[in-house]
């Protein structure tokens, strides 16, 4: 028997807590969650830039936009990309704040849902990422030499290659965007779904019987489950970006 059932907690089905209807102009709390996400990137960084002169940050925007520019800049681009990747720091850096936002919602009350939890986004994220590392690499290297580094590792054996060229192809281009994908969308919807499960069963335990003696023990987990979704969306943000940065990279830099 599910041990559920013995508490008579309805746990509402995934569709439920992950699919809501529209509204006017197609509008659903997915759309709204990405609206915010924008517009909080946008703040920080219109916030955070409007004093360029003052030498010591000041107010909560400018602390954190500089420091969000340096946490991308020295543990993301430095660590993975070199000197050669400052270019692309100001869109590593609205990736993240983008991607953190987007998932942060989770917690907030009244919303309670990381928008990246549906697929649509992180797929569109990590096409971009597909579209922006191919173009560095064929830029950078020509398409010949591109497609033969992406390809073709040194020092394999000709007679292997008719294995290794289609492993590679498929690692390269079809897993990388497909695995960033599904790393941002599956981490973020089973979250959600814990912190759901943890709500249901806590407001099933507070009813006047004898399972309330073990509410304040669901509450406690669901407490810190919480924290630990603070850290999961922070992660999740920092692995896309970091991931990114370590694609175009390496369409930059083949040797390494």
């Amino acid at each position: 028997m599910n041990p559920l059932a013995l508490l008579a907690i309805d746990v509402p089905p995934i569709s439920q807590v992950t699919i809501w209807g529209n509204g006017p102009l197609g509008l659903n709390k997915t759309i709204v969650i990405y609206g915010f996400a924008t517009l909080a990137t946008i703040v920080v960084f219109l916030l955070g830039t409007r004093k360029k002169e003052a030498l010591v940050p000041a107010g909560i925007f400018q602390n954190t936009a500089e420091s969000g520019v340096a946490f991308v800049r020295n543990q993301v681009i430095m660590q993975t990309m070199g000197t050669d990747g400052l270019p692309y720091l100001p869109y590593l850096t609205a990736l993240f704040f983008f991607i953190f936002f987007s998932n942060i919602t989770e917690i907030i009350p009244a919303v309670q849902f990381p928008a990246n939890a549906r697929f649509a986004m992180p797929m569109t994220l990590a096409l971009a990422t597909w579209v922006i590392f191919n173009v560095v690499g064929v830029a950078r290297q020509g398409f010949g030499h591109y497609m033969k580094n992406s390809l073709v590792p040194p020092g394999v054996p000709a007679a292997l290659l008719v294995l290794v060229v289609p492993i590679e192809f498929i690692s390269t281009f079809i897993v990388r965007p497909f695995s960033l994908m599904v790393r941002l969308f599956a981490n973020m919807l089973a979250g959600h779904l814990i912190l759901v499960t943890f709500s249901v069963i806590t407001a099933a335990l507070w009813a006047p019987k004898i399972t309330v003696i073990i509410a304040p023990f669901s509450f406690a987990l669901l407490v810190a489950m919480t924290g630990f979704e603070i850290l999961v969306s922070f992660l999740q943000a920092f692995i896309f970006t970091i991931l990114t940065a370590v694609y175009i990279g390496g369409a930059m830099h083949p040797e390494h």
